[in-house]
């Protein structure tokens, strides 16, 4: 099976945001004022840019944001 674009930016979305959440328990890892759409645009492949859209960044990280409440709640 062969990852769609789609599904790579997905990825790449969900890591980025997954690393950007780590950096900022540590400001000085992150450039001032980066926000995490900038983080995430920065973050991601050339061929893969033209995949994302506000609405699948607000998509992924609204799961995300779900899933590890859901996980600390279970803890």
């Amino acid at each position: 099976m062969i990852l769609t674009n789609r599904e790579k930016a997905i990825v790449a979305i969900s890591n980025a945001i997954s690393v950007y959440s780590t950096y900022t328990k540590n400001p000085d890892m992150l450039p001032k004022n980066m926000s995490l759409i900038d983080f995430i645009l920065k973050s991601t492949p050339e061929n893969l840019k033209k995949e994302i859209s506000m609405d699948l960044i607000d998509e992924i990280f609204a799961y995300v944001s779900n899933t590890k409440t859901e996980l600390s709640d279970s803890i």
